[in-house]
């Protein structure tokens, strides 16, 4: 696992309560919720992939820090 992977791991697990993260391959994790995907989350070198719903967005890992990308995804998973 990358450490900005481990890092975005931390981060969301400390902060978004009633989701689980599952380890999916090197550097793959889903975020669950009540047995349901809700989000994919892979490490592709310079940029983070995160699939939610069907669609792909792209993160740029030099300009995203863990940090940032786990306050999005928070925000996010918190209203659902």
């Amino acid at each position: 696992m990358s450490e900005y992977l481990r890092e975005l791991k931390k981060i969301i697990i400390l902060n978004l309560k009633g989701y689980k993260i599952m380890d999916k391959g090197t550097n793959v994790f889903q975020l669950v919720k009540d047995d349901n995907v809700m989000a994919t989350v892979k490490d592709q070198g310079d940029y983070v992939i995160v699939t939610i719903a069907g669609k792909q967005y792209k993160y740029d890992k030099w300009y995203t820090k863990p940090q940032h990308l786990a306050r999005v995804l928070i925000n996010y998973f918190s209203k659902k």
